[in-house]
Parts: structure tokens; sequence; C-alpha cells
């Protein structure tokens, strides 16, 4: 079995026409990554192209990466509850910046609940599976 578990922690190609492209981290100070390295890698199978953040990210950085590199998606990982107290900072930036409503925002982790994503416009997924889902759902919906 333990074949199998190198086998899917292994990370994924880059997708050669990716279908989105995704920034990804964890708001700051969050410091649990293992969480968010799956959902990027789950992405990343799915067609996207992800660029991964980091941990404990200030909400400038999402929206810098976000704007150079012209994504569809920011995915927040959120596990702790300062990480989750920094959220309205975070919509405030994206206002600040112009891309309230032009980036898809994607959240999940273990310090949030589906209300506190919707308080800031954002779309909750409890795990990788939805995660994916909802990201394919909202490139699907802007290439319409």
């Amino acid at each position: 079995m333990s074949w199998l578990k190198s086998m899917m922690e292994k990370e994924p190609p880059e997708p050669q026409n990716p279908i989105g492209t995704v920034v990804i981290g964890n708001i700051e100070p969050d410091m649990h990554d293992t969480a968010k390295e799956q959902v990027r890698k789950a992405l990343k199978r799915a067609g996207f192209k992800t660029i991964d953040a980091g941990k404990s990210v200030p909400a400038q950085v999402f929206v810098d990466k976000a704007k150079e590199d012209n994504a569809d998606i920011i995915a927040l990982s959120v596990n702790t509850v300062p990480a989750k107290n920094n959220l309205a900072k975070f919509d405030q930036a994206l206002k600040d910046a112009g891309l309230k409503g032009k980036v898809t925002l994607i959240m999940g982790g273990a310090a949030i609940k589906k209300e506190d994503a919707e308080a800031v416009g954002g779309l909750f997924g409890k795990n990788k599976e939805e995660g994916v889902e909802l990201a394919k759902k909202a490139v699907a919906g802007k290439k319409k």
C-alpha cells in the first residue's frame, strides 16, 4: 500500500491546455498546508493551472498574483481562527484592486463554514472534490 500512497502524493503534470487559472494558498497567519496541497493537486489533475501563493499569505499577495496571472479563481485555505479573522481584510483588498466579482473566490478549511465564505462573496467547499467542482462550475460560467 505504501506505493499507492506515494503515487497519490506525486505532483501532477502541468495541464497542456488549462481550463482556468487558480491562485491558491493559506491566508495569513495560517501555516497548515496539507489540505491546501491536496486541493491544489486535485485542481491541477482536473486541468487547472495552479499558482501556489504559499502559507501565511497576506491578502495583498493573493490580489497581486491574481492580477499578474490573470487568474479566474482565488482559492483560500482557512484552518485557524486568526486566519478567518483576516477574511474581511482580504475582501477589502479584492475591492480595492477592482477584482471583487471578477475573480471567483473559493475557500475551505477547518476554521470556516459556508456562512463565513458567503459573507465575503465566496463559495465554500468542504473537501478537495467539492473545491474542484466549484472551480469547474466557476470557469464554465465565465465562458458563457
